[in-house]
């Protein structure tokens, strides 16, 4: 396989995983889209999830469950690639990146910042 193919395989694996994480939210009170929409929980470019800066604890629990869920998707991804979780999860983060709305919490680098529109 050549490299492309890996990570465009590698991309739509994880392309699955959030779309399953994000329409499997409706069992939690809080849902992902909500939690981001009202500044609760932010992406890292880590590809995880994290309580952005002011934010209370209220998305902790949806939070702590999609980073399980990625961190599982991310290790056979890695695994059957032949990469590092870093380089899946900061895959992972490009594609989610681009599909966020302006105004959602990011950290770049260790910096928190809302997405400029």
């Amino acid at each position: 396989m050549t490299g492309t193919m890996i990570k465009s395989t590698a991309l739509k694996a994880l392309l699955a995983l959030l779309l399953f994480a994000g329409f499997s939210a409706p069992a939690f009170a809080l849902d992902l889209e909500t939690a981001r929409a009202q500044g609760l929980a932010g992406e890292v470019d880590n590809g995880l999830l994290a309580v952005p800066p002011g934010a209370g604890g209220e998305a902790q629990g949806i939070i702590a469950t999609i980073n399980n869920q990625r961190r599982a998707e991310y290790a056979k991804i890695a695994a059957q690639n032949n990469l590092s979780l870093d380089v899946v999860g900061s895959m992972m983060f490009e594609k989610i990146y681009t599909r966020l709305p302006a105004g959602t919490w990011v950290q770049v680098k260790g910096q928190w910042k809302k997405k400029a529109g």
